[in-house]
């Protein structure tokens, strides 16, 4: 059974053992290779959104919740991190720095049971193109909420600092799809 309390103590645990996002790769791996048991954990998701389950200063835990055919603009976190979906599909691009802006890299599909590292310079957008909410947790190593990140604009790859304006207006508009 996935309890939350405990999955936070052994994020906290394996961090204190590796401060890279190896051992942490590890309590992802094992909470969404049953992601039945995550989704009675963290409960059945009915709206698009960011939940926070844990944050501090070296980690931490989100619940992510993809819309309906949302897409997520090029922006990087500054932190490694590790991606475990239990349920649905995440397809994330990546990008590195150009003269003009940025150049796609690789790409990457996420499915329900995969646990995923992104290293701490990785630039990437992410797309759920499924017509259903897609649910992962996303544990970062460092304040993700409080460590000033860069986003790009998706047609012109023009860089700027990361507006969270902007990403809860994606959200909401991914939330008045899933009514319609």
């Amino acid at each position: 059974m996935f309890e939350v309390g405990r999955f936070i103590e052994d994020c906290k645990e394996a961090l204190r053992e590796d401060d890279t996002h190896g051992a942490v790769r590890g309590v992802v791996e094992r909470a969404v290779a049953h992601p039945d048991d995550v989704l009675r954990g963290l409960g059945e998701p009915t709206r698009a959104g960011v939940d926070t389950i844990y944050q501090g200063e070296d980690l931490t835990i989100l619940n992510v919740l993809w819309g309906p055919r949302m897409t997520m603009h090029p922006h990087n976190h500054l932190m490694w991190a590790i991606i475990g979906i239990y349920g649905g599909q995440e397809d994330n691009t990546f990008y590195k720095r150009a003269t003009d802006g940025l150049e796609i890299t690789s790409t990457k599909r996420l499915v329900t049971r995969d646990a995923a590292p992104l290293g701490v310079p990785v630039i990437h957008s992410v797309h759920n193109p499924l017509d259903k909410i897609t649910a992962a947790i996303h544990v970062y190593g460092g304040d993700f909420f409080n460590t000033p990140r860069r986003e790009w604009n998706p047609e012109t790859h023009h860089e700027h600092p990361y507006d969270v304006e902007h990403t809860k207006r994606v959200f909401e508009e991914s939330n008045r799809l899933l009514k319609s």
